[in-house]
């Protein structure tokens, strides 16, 4: 089954608004595991605006009794990212090309021009044990070369069929992302996806296209958790999982 990697990133933002310590990162990433969340996500970007250096500490620490959980640091190695994953050593890490004062990820690499740039990262990473995914556009072409280049996986960057979903343009953008994966399977990589996926399209794209292994949400999960607590609203979204399972 897909596995729900919970973010964390807008928790944090809350707790930054006051120096009162809370809402605790740290205390909500365990609730989201016992509830049946495969991992947590952190985004720490250099301005510290949410996930800041003692939570990436302190949540490594959190997840070592969760051996079966996946803890992924996602950023751009050419900023701060890699001295998290020489400090912890994560499970995974994510290379995303946002530049250093970029709202949010809003794009894939363009492999052809900064793969050569990335691979060094890549292959440090690695070495320490820990695995690569590129965030990706979801672009077929580009798959063979992020293979090349020694990725693990690829993050399919899904907010483009986010703003697709429930239009005319829904079924022709699945078609997209399925064509995706399909090279990227092909090729050797895993694939995961992440950006804009709530409950309401997650189960219409798992149940399109193959092979995702993990999808990373924070956004609308935390949104949801405000609503339903964190505990229930990581239990909907392991539904809309198993739900995508059963229609496949």
């Amino acid at each position: 089954m897909t596995a729900l990697s919970v973010n964390l990133n807008k928790v944090a933002l809350v707790r930054n608004t006051r120096a009162l310590g809370i809402p605790s990162v740290t205390r909500l990433a365990q609730i989201a595991l016992e509830a049946g969340a495969g991992g947590i996500t952190v985004h720490p970007r250099p301005d510290g605006r949410h996930i800041r250096a003692h939570d990436v500490r302190e949540l490594a620490a959190l997840m070592k009794p969760w051996p079966a959980c996946e803890f992924n640091i996602e950023g751009n190695p050419v900023h701060n990212l890699m001295d998290f994953v020489r400090t912890v050593r994560p499970q995974q890490c994510t290379f995303v090309p946002d530049d250093s004062g970029q709202a949010t990820s809003d794009h894939g690499w363009d492999l052809a021009r900064d793969g050569a740039r990335v691979r060094p990262f890549i292959e440090e990473a690695q070495a320490l044990g820990v695995r690569v995914s590129l965030f990706m556009d979801p672009e077929p072409g580009a798959m063979a070369l992020a293979r090349a280049l020694g990725a693990d996986r690829i993050e399919l960057y899904t907010e483009p069929y986010a703003q697709a979903h429930g239009t005319a343009a829904q079924a022709p953008m699945l078609a997209r992302y399925r064509a995706a994966a399909e090279a990227a399977l092909a090729a050797g990589l895993g694939v995961n996806a992440g950006h804009d996926l709530n409950r309401a399209n997650l189960a219409d794209f798992l149940t399109a296209v193959p092979g995702v292994q993990e999808v990373s949400i924070g956004h609308a999960l935390t949104s949801d958790a405000l609503e339903f607590g964190m505990a229930r609203a990581v239990g909907l979204y392991v539904a809309e999982i198993r739900r995508a399972g059963v229609g496949r």
